[in-house]
Parts: structure tokens; sequence; C-alpha cells
């Protein structure tokens, strides 16, 4: 697989032209035409507002695209992945009623039926097969929904795309929404080097079987665009002959795809119409649109998506991800970019490009790219000031402008590290999303003033956290006064805030002593280090404090004094806290054992079925365990009571390959250096079958 020279900036494309379909289609899923015609009229923007919901939501269409496909990376596999993988990796992310499915439940929705299966033992492809689900359930259209992934890391290997998908949509569906699936996703690798249509169609069509119900749809909906040159023409035709009236189940693969293929052979080259045409037509919008999106972003690339109105914008890049892996929540569409794109060298036998600036998470490399960036109160700030990409050193950066900045007046401009406010307002869809940032962690951020202001400034670092009461409160940085041209590097440890959720970083703008006028550059924003913090419930709790925990057991109760009591009925429950980027620490709790088969303290959590953990078992036992899809493997163990009832102060280390556990003077010492091991991760609590609590859980730098 050769990869294009504008690879990364395709990817880009298509991660954009996914979520502007999805964001764009949501507020009127499930709509019939009809409908969309007398209440909205034809959809040529989005419509958010005008239905009183926010614009970037939890959506199983983003979550489930931007997870799944770490089943590549997660079982080493990467090429030869099979759907067993990636059901391993459903297990390991998707967390019961909870996260990234719409839980319809059994019977209903397609893809809670297939995570039943895989829970209860029925490995993948059976767990998705028209034999184990019937094919009113398997034929939904699920499959699809979640295919750009694949596609993103085959460009230009339609026959590699189409074998991953396949691979993932047998998770969960077969026939006719694994046919789809693969026809897509051939269509979207291809569309990285090839633009023509019906070129891109008839690759689509090589990779599944001739006589194939969706390959007799494609035929259809090709002659009815040949005969009709009003789109709407062909809808009506799709929705006599293919409506949902002719299928079973709740939301079956053939309509829905085709109107997909519709509307990209009505809209060609023209994203905006093909959004517009694919939306006002109803069904399951933000579905149809999300794939549709994708596709043309990557054929057309930025310049497409930019052609018509301002799509990019109100994003801001802005993605959420609800899974089991909570520090995965908060993201944009830059780093899952970059994140497909290294996949995508490494399935082309290449390694991944260095990241830039050093790996800064926010660097804005890539052209338009805020990277959640925007103005605070920006309604207030009106036209006096705005955030952009620039065109910086050779490179790219954000700039923030402003006009006629008078003393006294701050500009801040800000990206999410946490659950935005409005997510008590989305609907369907829980946000299952730890926080970025956190006390202990050192924030570093280049600035520069422009040499064309016409005064100095003060810049400095600025977050907000979550407070009793679930408003947002202000915690200013260090700050520099910048006169014209010059340049800091702005670095602030963030101090100890009683383990209150950290929602938002950014820049704050004042001006020193005059009217000033012109921009800073923030050339990158970053952090890093391991945390320092003491977690315990605040003496008034809030509903953002218990959403900072990825909540996978039956109970995680808010009703008895000690800060941590969770309760598990069946199986191994957890409660997780904190990212990826945690890798040397110690972790400490006070752990109390009300009940249960085991329980203990996790560490380097990386989902429900990735982890270290120390634990007490019933048979009297003390264990240094790693945790890995299906296996549990004691590492190191000795003889200790089952203490019931009883504080127990227990430590677990891990630095590099080295793992400690402690209980007093009882010690356990292994290492893991295997090539699987985990490097980074979260923390948390576990009980099998009874309850735990503790008051406190400590984290501090090994």
């Amino acid at each position: 697989m050769t990869l294009p020279s504008d690879y990364l900036e395709r990817v880009y494309a298509g991660v954009l032209g996914k979520l502007i379909g999805v964001y764009l289609g949501r507020p009127f899923e499930g709509w019939t035409y009809q409908r969309i015609v007398d209440e909205l009229g034809p959809i040529t923007y989005y419509v958010h507002e005008r239905l009183d919901q926010p614009l970037v939501v939890t959506d199983d269409d983003v979550a489930g695209t931007f997870t799944f496909v770490r089943a590549l990376e997660d079982s080493g596999a990467y090429g030869d992945v099979r759907a067993v993988d990636i059901g391993r990796a459903w297990l390991n992310y998707i967390v019961e009623e909870r996260s990234i499915l719409w839980w319809g439940g059994a019977g209903n929705s397609t893809e809670h039926t297939a995570w039943l299966n895989l829970d209860r033992g029925i490995d993948a492809p059976r767990s998705g097969s028209i034999v184990q689900n019937g094919r009113p359930i398997a034929e939904q259209i699920g499959a699809q929904i979640f295919i750009d992934g694949w596609a993103m890391v085959a460009p230009g290997n339609p026959r590699l795309a189409a074998r991953l998908a396949e691979q993932a949509g047998k998770v969960s569906h077969d026939g006719a929404s694994v046919h789809a699936a693969m026809l897509w996703a051939a269509m979207e690798a291809e569309a990285f080097v090839a633009s023509d249509v019906d070129h891109l169609i008839d690759t689509g069509l090589s990779v599944i079987p001739k006589d194939s119900a969706i390959a007799e749809l494609i035929t259809q909906i090709r002659a009815w665009h040949r005969t009709y040159p009003d789109w709407r023409d062909a809808r009506a035709q799709i929705e006599q002959h293919h409506g949902y009236h002719c299928y079973p189940g709740n939301c079956h693969v053939m309509p829905n795809h085709a109107l997909m293929i519709m509307a990209l052979l009505y809209a060609g080259h023209d994203f905006q119409r093909g959004q517009m045409i694919v939306n006002t037509c109803g069904w399951d919008t933000d579905c149809n649109a999300g794939n549709l999106g994708c596709l043309q972003g990557i054929m057309l690339g930025l310049d497409g998506i930019e052609r018509g109105p301002d799509w990019r914008g109100p994003i801001a890049d802005r993605l959420l991800i609800s899974s089991g892996d909570g520090g995965l929540g908060i993201t944009d569409a830059v780093a899952q970019s970059y994140y497909l794109a290294g996949l995508g060298h490494r399935l082309a036998g290449l390694e991944p490009p260095a990241a830039p600036k050093g790996g800064a998470r926010f660097h804005f490399s890539l052209p338009g790219s805020v990277q959640g960036f925007r103005l605070e109160d920006a309604g207030a700030q009106g036209a006096r000031a705005a955030v952009e990409n620039v065109a910086f050193e050779g490179g790219r950066a954000l700039a923030l402008r402003f006009d006629h900045l008078s003393p006294g007046r701050v500009v801040v401009a800000s990206t999410p590290t946490f659950q935005p406010r409005d997510v008590v307002d989305m609907r369907t869809y829980e946000l299952m999303a730890c926080p970025q940032l956190y006390p202990g962690q050192t924030v570093r951020a280049r600035v520069v003033a422009d040499a064309a202001n016409t005064g100095a400034v003060d810049v400095g670092l600025a977050l907000q956290h979550y407070v009793p009461g679930d408003t947002l409160e202000a915690v200013d940085g260090p700050k520099v006064r910048l006169t014209p041209g010059e340049e800091q590097v702005l670095t602030w440890t963030v101090p100890d805030n009683g383990s209150l959720p950290i929602a938002e970083v950014g820049l704050a703008v004042a001006t020193a002593d005059q009217r000033a006028d012109g921009r800073v550059i923030l050339d990158h924003l970053t952090w890093e280090g391991a945390p320092k913090l003491v977690l315990r419930r605040p003496e008034q709790a809030f509903d953002f404090w218990y959403r900072a925990w990825v909540n996978d057991t039956h109970i995680f109760s808010r009703r008895f004094p000690r800060s941590f009591r969770i309760s598990n009925d069946r199986g191994t429950g957890r409660i997780l806290h904190g990212t990826r980027d945690w890798t040397d620490y110690k972790v400490t709790a006070d752990l109390v054992i009300h009940s249960g088969a085991d329980a203990g303290l996790i560490a380097r959590s990386q989902g429900r079925r990735r982890y270290y953990a120390a634990r007490l078992t019933r048979d009297d036992r003390f264990q240094l365990i790693r945790v890995r899809d299906d296996t549990t493997e004691v590492l190191a163990e000795s003889a200790f009571p089952w203490p019931l009832e009883e504080t127990v102060p227990l430590t677990l280390e891990v630095r590099g390959t080295n793992l400690e556990a402690a209980i007093g003077e009882t010690r356990l010492r292994a290492s893991d250096d295997r090539a699987d091991a985990f490097a980074g991760g979260g923390v948390g609590l576990l009980v099998t079958e009874g309850a735990v609590s503790a008051d406190t859980i400590t984290v501090a730098p090994a």
C-alpha cells in the first residue's frame, strides 16, 4: 500500500466530513421526508438551534467509528485483525447500557443484541450472525455506520478496507448490512486516489457478490438517476420500492444505503448539495449524512468542504467519544486524524511520522484547525476578537486576534478538557469521559505577540473547573507581559483543587495599560507528568464530580458516607478515572471490603478489560494481576486474610515495567516487559459480585 502524498490532510477532511454529517443530521434523526420538508425545509445548514439542541453531541456513529478501529493496535494484528479481535474491543470499550451504542433492548437494537451475545461468551462473528440473531436483526443499518475508520487506514486499497469492514461488521451484523459496509469502505478507500463517482461505485461493487441485494439495489438507483433529472423523483422511487415498510426491523440498511448512493450520484463533487439531499430525504439522517460526508470529504479534500457555507466554524474540530476508556473521550478531529494516519502508516509497513512540535497536544498543524479552541462568551466579544488558524514559521498555529482591547477587558480562548455543560441536554447517548488535565501536571504553551501589535499585552494560562452546583469557576495561571514581537513559553503546574474536574484550559489576553490591537499567536499548548491529587467526594457532592468517573458497575452510590462505594451484582464491576498519559505513579486507597468474591485497586487502566490490579480474594489471597481481554493472569501472590469491614491501606505502584503492590509490610513485586504491556492508563476500584468502598484515592508520581 502506497500512501498518497496528501494522505494526512485527506484523512482530516474525511473526519471533518463525518462530523459535519452526523452533527447536521442528528437533531432530526428518524424524521420522514415529508416532516422535514414541512417543518424545516431543505436542509442547507445546521438546524440544531431551531430544535433547541446542542450541535456537538455524543453519538454512536462518532463514538463507534473512532473506538472500534483501536482493535488494530490493541490486538497487534493490524491488517490481519479478525472479527473476534474487534469483538474483544467491543467488550473492552463498551459499558453496558451506558456507552457508544443505542441500548434499545435485545431484539430491538442489533448492536445491543450483539453485545449481549459477546458478554455471554458468544464470540464474533457468531455474535452478529443471521444464524444467531435472525435476518431481521442482522440486516439493520449498523455495520456501515462505523466503517469510516477502516477505510481511512487503507487509502487506495479498497480490498483491504473491505476486508477490515467485513470483519468489523460481522461483530454485530450479517448479510446485506455487511455487504453495504464493505462496499462503502471500499469506495472511501478508493476516494483517496480517484474522484469519479461511477468509478467509486464500481470499485465498491467489485468487493461484494454480484447477485447480492445491495448490488441489485445499486443497479436500480443508477437507473433512476439516469431517468429522473430531479433527485426528488428518485427519492420517491426509493420510498415506494425500498421504504421502511418494505423491510422488517427498526432501521434496515437497504432504504438508508439507497439514499446514500442516490445522494452521491446527484451531488457529485458538491459537498453541500450531498448533505442537503441526504438529510432532506430523512430516515437515519445522522448515519447517512456521516458516511456520505466522510466519503465526499476524502474525495474533495478540505477545499471541497469549504466551497459551501462555514461548516467547520461551529464545530471547531470538537469530537466526543463515550467509552470504557474515559481518557479517550474529550478529543478533536486533528488528534483523531493523526491517530488514524499513524495506523495507516503501520498497515503500509511504515513508521508513523513524528508528532508535530514535540508531540504537543494542541499544535494546529492542519489547515484551518483550531482543536476545540473558541472564545469564551463569544457573543459578548462580538467582532472584536476571534480565533483563527494562521501560517506561522513555515507551519501553522492558532492566532487570538483582538481589536480595540481596552484596559480592564480580558479575551479568553479555551478548549475543552472535560464534559461540556450542555451534556445534560444531549439525548439518547450518555457521555462517559474523564477529565484530560489534572492537578500536579505541568501545562506549557509557547506564545508570541505579533510584531504588528499596537501595544503590550498581558498573556496568561487559565482554566475552569466544575464546582458544587455544576457551574464553572475560573482559575488564573501565571501571566507575562509581551511587547510587540516578543515571545515566551508559559509554564504552570496545576495546583491542588480538591479533585474538582477541570473542564477547560486556554489562554487569557489583556491590555497592559492602554488600548491594544493585534494578535497573540499560540504556537502550541500541552501538558505532561503524573498527577498529584487526592480524590475525595466534595462536601457538597455534584453531578459533574460523578461524571468524571467511568461507571462500569451496577451501583456507584451517592448515598453512603464514604466517597466511593460500588456494588456489582454479576461479574466484575469497576469505576475508572484518568488517562493513558499517566505512566509512572503510585495509587493508594483506604479500601473497605463489604462482600464479594474479590476486590481491589486498579492502575494503568485502558478500558474495562485491560489493566493491572492489586486485589484481595475470598480464598485469602493477595494478588497482583494483569487483565487483558479474556485473560486474568496472576503475576504475584501471597496469603492474606479476607478482611471484611476492615480498612485496608492498599497501594499499587507502576514504574516502567515494574509493578509493586503493598498492604503494610506485605509486598508483591512483578515485572511486565512484554510487547503488549500497558504503558499507561488511569486508576480505579474493582469488585466482583459484592461491594467495596474507599474514602480517598490518592495518586502521586512514582
